[in-house]
């Protein structure tokens, strides 16, 4: 391999949005520091199953209720 065209790859701290953390290599930051998750497989509704229900209705209803005062001539 060629020398020093190769990013440093070194040990991170991951932090769940839970608070729990592991340590994994990463070529992420410097050597130490924490990458902090907004999303992760514990919480997000792709890995868990749970979906949040609306409760203003589907897509069509949203439609019409913002395009209800517009009527149609004929």
């Amino acid at each position: 391999m060629k020398k020093d065209i190769h990013p440093d790859y070194h040990e991170i701290t991951v932090v769940m949005t839970d608070g729990s953390e592991f340590k994994t290599r990463s070529t992420y930051g410097k050597d130490g520091d924490s990458l902090r998750l907004d999303i992760d497989p514990k919480t997000h509704p792709a890995w868990t199953g749970v979906h949040r229900v609306s409760e203003t209705g589907g897509q069509m209803a949203k439609f019409r209720k913002r395009f209800s005062g517009l009527g149609m001539k004929s």
